[in-house]
This record gives C-alpha cells, structure tokens and sequence, in this order.
C-alpha cells in the first residue's frame, strides 16, 4: 500500500489531506504554515507509515513561489522522513488546475489538497528534486538582478520620452549614449537650452571633457553636435521646461542608483557563483560570462531534476507544439507560453552573446535568420537558444568543459 500527502499551500495556512492507494482518505486538516504545522505533517506520516508500513509515501504541493519553499524543503530535508524513504515534490499549478477541471465540485482549500493528493495517486506527477541552498542563494541574486534590469529599462524609456520634449533632434545628431554620465550631468543639469547653446563651443568642449574625465577623442566635435542639435530643436515655454528637467534630473538619479545596484549584485553573484562545481562548465563556452551562467544554473539547480534536455528546453518555455491529426501535420508550431521566464531570459541573452563568439553558433542564427521575411533576429535569437539547451544540459550532466565542434 502506499501513501500519498497533498498540501494545499497559502501564505497562512497548510490544508492537507492524507489518501492511501484504496482511495481512503485517512486525515484531513488545516494546519498553520510555520514550522509547527510542518512537524505536525511530519509526526502524521511516521504514525501513518508506522501502522502501515507503506512501500511507498509521496508528498506533494503546488509550486505556489516563496509560499512553498518552507514546507517543501524542511519535509525534504528531514532526516527522519528520508531514512523511510518520503519523496517531496512540488508541481506546476497548471498540471494541478487541469486535473482538477475534470471534476465537477466546489473550489476550497480542502478540496484542493485531496485532488493534489489524487493527482499523485494516478502517478502521472513529474518527479523533482529540492533545489540545494546554495541554488536557491544564488537565485535570489539573479532574479533580483533580472527585476532591476527590468526597472532600469522602463526608466531609460521614460528619461527618452521626456528627453524628446526638451531636446527633439539630440539622438538623431550625437553619436554619443545620453546615457553615459556626462550626458546625464548635461542633461540634468539646472541649464536651459538656450543656456547650453549660448555657451561658447571652447567653454561646452571643456565642461564635456572636465565632466567626461578626459574619456572624449574630440570633446569640440560632440560640443558642435549638442550645439547644432540645440538650435534645430523645439523651444518650450518656461513651465513645461522646468518640469521636464525635474523629470529628467529624477530619472537619471534613479538610472544612476539602479546601475549602482546592478553592479553590486553582479559581484554578489560572481562571489557566490565561483563556489559552485558547475561554474567553470558553463564558463568554459565563449560568450558567457559569469552573470549569465549563474542565472541559467540558479533556475535549472540540480540538473538531475531533468530526465533529459528535451524536459529542460520544456521547464524554460523554449518548446514547440505539434499540431497532427490523421495525415495533416500542420506546419505552424507555436511556442508554448508557460515555463520559468527567468531561465528563459538568461538562455536567449547568453545565445545572444555565444551566436557573436561561436562561429558555429553564429552559423546556425543566421540560417535562423533567412528562414522568414518577418520577426528575424527574435525567432533566430530564441532557435539559438534553444540549440544551447541541448549544450548546458551536456556540459552540467557530464561536468565537462566546452569543446567547439570545428576542433573535433
């Protein structure tokens, strides 16, 4: 006989429901979601299996994010539930949703946790492994890193919006990034255009080059550039004028402070990266660095999670689905929309990055690229990616280093 435990998780509370492979419930309750509640869960199944004696016990739950992580990991780790052989695993909700769509019954806490548990009893669960602290550490890291990416990119978009009303003609005349510091001091600054374009071009050509810290070629070339683009700009009345430097001046504090950010958290990652046995791996293919890699090995874990690669380009979205029936099979095979974007994320940045070192990488995007008159680079980058799922899953099974194919 054996034992399946569904755990039904919310930020407060634990609802679980006992089932045995007959189709009995033994238990059904609501506990709180501490560290009592879990023991709680714990003392039931050594009671159970020592009445019992199960051949086999499942626990499982939703992978509800931060709200699963406790419980899922404490039953994991407990000593006392491995030595009789308790497996631990957590489930895509949207495996969950469906298996509980083919039932007409009411939506509660309780019901929930019994069809978690029924869902394990058919066996059709896929097995993972608890991701080791080291993983989850390392996780925190990138994906705050990928949150501030986020925010630093919707800023930069508002900086340009706004930059526009003051100054029309700037990205179109200045080769230079308005990004870089001294065109944020510059732009920020409590001057006005026609403060700016008053200046004589010896007095802007110093106050670039003082501001630049000497990083100009030619500080009069860009002086001329930001004159010209002055002058065939648009003029503002004084009161928008003054609220759009307030704009700016707030915007480029923010992209200064979240770059700031960014770079601490790259040498968090770094750091903490270099301790794991996977890092030179993934390390040793041309065109990922240590930001990219940490991010891929944070989401993937253990690679043992995954039977094969095909299940790991499925965890991280990179999957097609076919559409056959008799003797049609359509050509169109969308991409799914579900998996870990994250993984996701720092798989098409790191192909991005090896298909411009790679030459073999840089072959197969280009083929990616001529196939379609339309959405060129993206469905070539997101292809690249996921030929470089079948790679990281080599390397990190294997723990190899990267060997390119032209040396073979």
């Amino acid at each position: 006989m054996k034992l399946f435990v569904g755990i039904d998780v919310s930020s407060k509370q634990l609802d679980v429901c006992f089932l045995d492979s007959e189709d009995t419930r033994l238990t059904e309750e609501t506990l709180s979601n501490d560290i009592n509640g879990a023991n709680k869960i714990k003392e039931n199944i050594l009671a159970y299996n020592g009445q019992y004696r199960y051949e086999n016990i499942v626990v499982g739950m939703e992978s509800t994010s931060v709200y699963s992580f406790h419980p899922a990991t404490l039953l994991a780790s407990d000593v006392d539930l491995q030595r009789i052989g308790v497996e631990v695993v957590t489930q895509n909700p949207k495996a969950i949703h469906r298996f509980k769509g083919l039932f007409e019954e009411d939506k509660t806490d309780r019901i929930d946790a019994f069809r978690i548990a029924d869902f394990l009893r058919f066996g059709r669960y896929n097995k993972s492994l608890i991701r080791e602290e080291k993983y989850v550490a390392l996780q925190r890291l990138t994906r705050s890193r990928y949150q501030i990416i986020q925010q630093l990119t919707e800023c930069k978009q508002h900086f340009l919006e706004n930059l526009y009303y003051k100054c029309n003609t700037l990205s179109k005349e200045v080769e230079t990034s308005v990004f870089g510091s001294t065109m944020m001091d510059l732009l920020a600054e409590s001057l006005s255009l026609d403060d700016i374009a008053n200046m004589e071009l010896e007095e802007l050509a110093s106050f670039l080059q003082k501001k630049g810290k000497g990083r100009f070629s030619d500080p009069e070339k860009l002086a001329k550039s930001i004159k010209k683009a002055i002058r065939d700009s648009y003029r503002l009345g004084k009161v928008i004028q003054d609220s759009v430097d307030i704009v700016l001046a707030t915007y480029a504090k923010l992209i200064r402070t979240l770059n700031k950010q960014i770079k601490e958290l790259e040498k968090a990652i770094e750091d903490l990266f270099e301790i794991l046995p996977e890092a030179q791996s993934l390390k040793s293919v041309p065109g990922i660095g240590s930001v990219y890699a940490a991010g891929i090995i944070a989401e993937i874990g253990q690679i043992e999670r995954f039977e094969t690669q095909a299940q790991l380009a499925k965890y991280a979205g990179l999957y097609w689905k076919k559409s056959q029936s008799g003797d049609f099979e359509s050509e169109r095979t969308p991409r799914v929309k579900t998996g870990n974007h994250y993984l996701r994320y720092y798989l098409v940045e790191a192909a991005n990055s090896v298909q411009r070192n790679e030459p073999v990488y840089r072959e197969f995007y280009l083929k990616k690229y001529k196939e379609v008159p339309k959405y060129q680079h993206k469905r070539a980058l997101v292809m690249t990616a996921r030929k470089l799922v079948r790679l990281v899953d080599v390397l990190l099974r294997n723990h190899q280093l990267y060997t390119p194919e032209r040396s073979v």
